[in-house]
């Protein structure tokens, strides 16, 4: 099968492209890209004026529960929200049950994502056995079995010996360790930002330095071990204000930031009356920290913009808020909010949108995609950028609607999603 794109303006980081121009793919790779291509033979042509084209959106964050609580969302039903959200591939986390802390999980993961055939599957394996945070899991099986990264997201590694030896024990297959950052004792027992927002409200706090603690011993051991490290939803000033410390002394250190932390802020919370929809962990900090979120997008110390997509039966999001769980509903709403709140606002243009969307993740862990370049797959996201969308849950393909945006109306929004050259996702009209 053959695909051309005419008339898009294409937005190609890896190649510095920001230009008009038609995009040829061919049983499944990107075949020629150019001015203007004329195509001999059958095939299919979907006209992209007024349309940006770009490489696969990846998404290096998401919970897609499968195996063991599909009754929150399940490969199929996540990846249907991934391709509607404008991203081409995923990194599930291995918070499942069982845990992804072997190889039969990991090919099992694979096995149904081939079977959806919707957007590419990535499996992120556990560091330690069933998340316990004490014994290793079987790192070298599982990165042959398919894992690409490995991390006992939903906690932290609390033991620095078995976070050492993963640092060391994973250069060897140039894999990254992923971590969530949270120190337990400083956050027990919180929901929501500790500061004057929770004071008000009477809820229970976690501290910045419940994160910044934890990113900065990591980065001692990734100083002390050479290992690659890879922090999620880093959320404070205090903790960009720590990696970007790190990128000067050229340690391998990355980070990504969510949709959420860059919008809103505690005080949102507070302004809630105590909806469970705006509870996640980490929290919503001060406007002070989402300042220098956007700051640390700006100047390039954020590598990545992930989802942290965490669905939750509505049952459990509609107990009190100091009960519910943490976590938000995010594939069907991080492009718009990106568009949005970043590029129509000028936080930073469309080239940086794309490397922190695309280039960026496929960098980080060594994913096929983030270019379209000629012989690289053909994983696109289309976006159109003056479109208006308002944020309504009762039509996401996720299986949960649980998210703080509803009803928000965004600038800006996914137009069609390509993998593997074929057409996956079209929005309607």
């Amino acid at each position: 099968m053959k695909l051309l794109i005419r008339n898009g303006r294409v937005v190609d980081p890896s190649q510095g492209l920001d230009e008009g121009m038609d995009v040829l793919i061919e049983d499944g790779e990107i075949a020629a890209i150019d001015e203007r291509l004329e195509v001999e033979g059958e095939h299919e042509t979907l006209d992209a004026a007024g349309l940006v084209v770009a490489p696969g959106f990846i998404d290096l964050h998401v919970h897609l529960r499968e195996p063991g609580y599909e009754y929150k969302e399940t490969i199929e039903t996540g990846c249907r929200a991934a391709v509607a959200g404008g991203f081409t591939a995923v990194c599930p986390m291995p918070n499942t049950n069982p845990v992804n802390d072997n190889p039969a999980v990991t090919g099992s993961i694979l096995s149904r994502a081939a079977e959806v055939g919707l957007a590419r599957v990535h499996p992120v394996g556990a560091i330690s056995h069933g998340l316990d945070g004490q014994a290793m899991a079987e790192i070298g099986e599982m990165v042959r079995a398919g894992a690409v990264a490995f991390t006992d997201d939903g906690k932290p590694v609390t033991n620095s010996r078995l976070m050492r030896r993963v640092l060391e024990y994973t250069r060897s297959f140039d894999v990254p360790v992923v971590v969530h950052e949270e120190d337990l004792e400083l956050s027990a027992g919180g929901a929501m930002h500790e500061g004057e927002a929770a004071t008000r409200i009477g809820l229970p706090g976690i501290p910045a330095a419940a994160e910044e603690v934890m990113i900065a011993r990591d980065i001692i051991l990734v100083e002390l071990t050479g290992g690659r490290l890879h922090i999620q939803h880093t959320t404070t000033r205090g903790g960009v204000d720590l990696v970007r410390m790190a990128k000067r002394r050229n340690l391998p250190v990355t980070c990504e930031v969510t949709p959420h932390h860059f919008t809103l802020t505690d005080e949102d919370v507070a302004a809630s009356n105590y909806d469970p929809n705006w509870k996640m962990n980490p929290p919503l900090r001060t406007a002070e920290d989402r300042d220098a979120l956007l700051q640390a997008i700006y100047d390039g110390t954020v590598d990545v913009i992930a989802t942290d997509h965490a669905p939750h039966h509505q049952d459990e999001k509609e107990l009190e808020f100091t009960d519910a769980p943490f976590g938000i509903v995010g594939l069907e709403t991080a492009v718009s909010l990106a568009l949005d709140r970043l590029v129509h606002a000028k936080v930073i243009g469309l080239m940086q949108l794309v490397r922190l969307m695309s280039t960026n993740p496929a960098r980080v862990f060594g994913l096929p995609g983030g270019t379209l370049g000629v012989g690289s797959p053909a994983d696109l996201t289309l976006l159109n950028l003056g479109a208006r969308v308002t944020v309504d849950p009762s039509r996401f393909h996720s299986k949960s609607r649980n998210t703080p945006f509803a009803g928000m109306t965004l600038r800006g929004a996914p137009a069609a999603t390509i993998v593997g050259g074929r057409i996956v996702w079209r929005a309607e009209g």
